[in-house]
């Protein structure tokens, strides 16, 4: 299976994902939060640095019951940056709608 690139707005969104969980597991080891999460404290580490932009749903659920997270919160708080700008859709919403036409 070949991936497609990610867009900058994706990228951007992973950047802003792994700052939210680092900010979240504020005092609190990266393998502590890893292990509790039940994935690999390098998985994490490559999350909150931003090298994976679009981690899997369930792998976000984890850290986020980990963290004491909502799930509203998490999408809420990614997806801000998008918002505020001009308050159009993000452009892989808009790829998305596109590629359905």
């Amino acid at each position: 299976m070949v991936r497609l690139p990610l867009t900058p707005a994706e990228v951007e969104r992973g950047e802003r994902l792994g700052a939210l969980l680092r900010q979240a597991r504020g005092c609190r080891s990266m393998l502590d939060v890893a292990l509790a999460s039940r994935i690999s404290p390098e998985t994490l580490r490559k999350i909150e640095s931003g090298r994976v932009a679009t981690p899997a749903f369930p792998t976000i659920a984890a850290i986020a019951d980990t963290l004491g997270l909502s799930l509203d919160a998490v999408w809420t708080e990614i997806n801000r940056a998008e918002r505020t700008v001009g308050d159009q859709p993000a452009p892989s919403a808009a790829r998305h709608a596109s590629l359905a036409s």
